[in-house]
């Protein structure tokens, strides 16, 4: 059953040439920072320049996301990959047409942190997981194949550990501080205000382990066939913020340190409007824990059979998906 939207994004847009006649079109998509290409172009009037008047509608979650495309209700929708989405993809409702966030090794990502009971009893490495209680937001998502991952390079059983899921990160994060788990996999901006603030111990970035691409943008092959023109101005105006965000957010200094200058100040203040609306700090939090993006949203197939076929060992997709059925490559640049 499709999710109720939880809230109707504002779309604020740059003035365009009023010549270009305009065509409504939906996109669903989540209040998180991974969705900064969308709010950057949306803000820059670049989906207007391509004739498209946007809205956009704000979901709870990743699998409400792509239910809402699957279902026909919303024409797009970026959010993390799952085994709802391969699922979906595999029966023929959705496909990915360009990527979202990738975990890439030297930028922030998503963090694995120990609570600072469990870092004096001698959790200090990914290998020290094994048996311990971990929490994760739910079975299946992103954060779940990520701690797969991490007891596969690191050698250890994951039916070992406990994992306890609670969504939300807040909940996660409260969960560590009281010490009621040994540790979580939190996204930056949730784990980094911990560590700040003494209240855990980071054990590593997840991207030590494996570059993961985590997110996608999502359309359903019937809006391929009847609407080809229109995925294909949506996908234009897309990469377009996908390509600002990465020439303002991810450039590093000759020290590898991260880049603040206007461009990345403004461009994290505009994606902070949805991210953190009324917060103060928000722009100074995108900022500082940018994810990487491809700057042409091109897709890592690799891993997303790597991913499949981690999912599908594991019961949560049928064995019958290929990562082929996926992926349009016909969106996706480079590929």
């Amino acid at each position: 059953m499709i999710l109720r939207a939880v809230a109707l994004l504002v779309l604020i847009a740059s003035t365009v040439s009023p010549v270009v006649a305009q065509e409504r079109v939906t996109v669903a998509t989540t209040r998180e920072a991974a969705n900064g290409a969308l709010f950057l172009a949306a803000v820059r009037g670049y989906f207007k320049a391509e004739g498209i008047d946007l809205a956009m509608v704000a979901y709870p979650n990743a699998q409400a996301v792509v239910e809402a495309v699957a279902s026909g209700q919303r024409e797009f929708g970026l959010a993390a990959f799952s085994p709802a989405a391969f699922n979906l993809a595999g029966r023929g409702a959705i496909m990915v047409i360009a990527a979202q966030l990738r975990e890439m090794r030297d930028y922030e990502g998503n963090e694995v942190i120990a609570s600072n009971a469990a870092y004096e009893k001698g959790l200090r490495k990914f290998e020290d997981l094994a048996s311990k209680v971990v929490a994760i937001d739910y079975l299946g998502t992103t954060l779940y194949y990520q701690l797969g991952q991490i007891a596969r390079a690191r050698g250890f059983d994951l039916a070992g550990v406990t994992v306890k899921s609670l969504a939300p990160f807040d909940d996660m994060a409260k969960a560590v501080v009281a010490g009621t788990v040994d540790a979580a996999i939190l996204p930056a901006q949730y784990a980094r205000d911990l560590l700040i603030a003494s209240q855990a111990k980071l054990i590593g970035w997840y991207s030590e382990i494996d570059q993961q691409q985590t997110g996608a943008l999502f359309t359903a092959p019937k809006t391929i066939q009847t609407r080809r023109a229109t995925v294909e101005k949506f996908v234009r105006a897309y990469r377009r913020g996908v390509a600002d965000y990465a020439a303002a957010l991810l450039r590093h200094g000759r020290y590898g340190k991260r880049i603040s200058d206007r461009a990345s100040q403004e461009a994290a203040a505009i994606i902070a409007r949805y991210v953190y609306p009324g917060r103060s700090s928000g722009a100074a939090m995108i900022e500082a824990n940018a994810y990487f993006m491809d700057p042409k949203a091109r897709i890592d197939m690799t891993d997303i059979a790597r991913q499949l076929t981690w999912y599908q060992a594991q019961g949560f997709v049928d064995k019958n998906v290929d990562a082929h059925a996926v992926v349009d490559l016909n969106f996706t640049a480079g590929n």
